[in-house]
């Protein structure tokens, strides 16, 4: 029998070992959609584990820390090198909000808004290849016209090239998605608006 349209597939990343724990119990209490949980190689931050995993609410990321000149929105393993960017960006004078966007689908699309609506720069930071999360935030933020006002969006990936192995921070560092090459992307973004209001 055809039980009409479902909900639409669930994507979650976790930032930590702890989300891990919290995305599992999440994807087993999901019983009317697939889900998936897409997670690096490597050891975790060493964070401290819960007893048990809490079931998250679908599709709503957590902000780590208030700022306004950018926000850092970090998919996955790249939420501590926003965190530590933000640190860096701090020591200049320039205050960062870092979200954990938990979500790709379904995006949490209230908090993208308020983070184009309050942000001059918007940098997407993922450890996965072009066309991922930030395409998806890209994209909606492009239809709801976010957009159309100055934002300046950012989306950092892995680049679309073979790496040799070698450990994920040497990776990592290659690809530039580590908390310099945030800081870079964020200064590059400021440094551009403030031509164009020379100009």
């Amino acid at each position: 029998a055809y039980l009409g349209p479902l909900p639409g597939f669930v994507l979650m990343a976790p930032s930590d070992e702890a989300e891990l724990r919290h995305m599992v119990a999440t994807s087993v209490d999901i019983n009317d959609r697939p889900s998936a949980i897409r997670f690096p190689r490597g050891e975790g931050l060493g964070v401290a584990m819960p007893e048990r995993g809490e079931i998250l609410p679908i599709g709503k990321g957590r902000i780590l820390r208030e700022g306004t000149t950018v926000a850092l929105v970090g998919y996955g393993s790249r939420v501590a090198a926003c965190l530590a960017a933000a640190d860096q960006l701090a020591a200049r004078g320039l205050s960062a909000t870092v979200v954990d966007a938990r979500f790709a689908k379904p995006l949490d699309t209230d908090l993208m808004r308020r983070l184009a609506r309050e942000h001059p720069v918007l940098v997407t930071v993922e450890e996965a290849s072009p066309q991922g999360f930030g395409a998806i935030v890209l994209e909606y933020l492009a239809r709801v016209g976010a957009l159309d006002h100055g934002l300046k969006i950012r989306p950092m990936t892995m680049p679309d090239a073979f790496f040799e192995q070698d450990k994920p921070e040497t990776q990592v560092h290659l690809a530039k998605l580590d908390a310099d090459a945030i800081v870079a992307t964020v200064l590059a973004a400021l440094e551009t608006g403030s031509r164009e209001a020379r100009a």
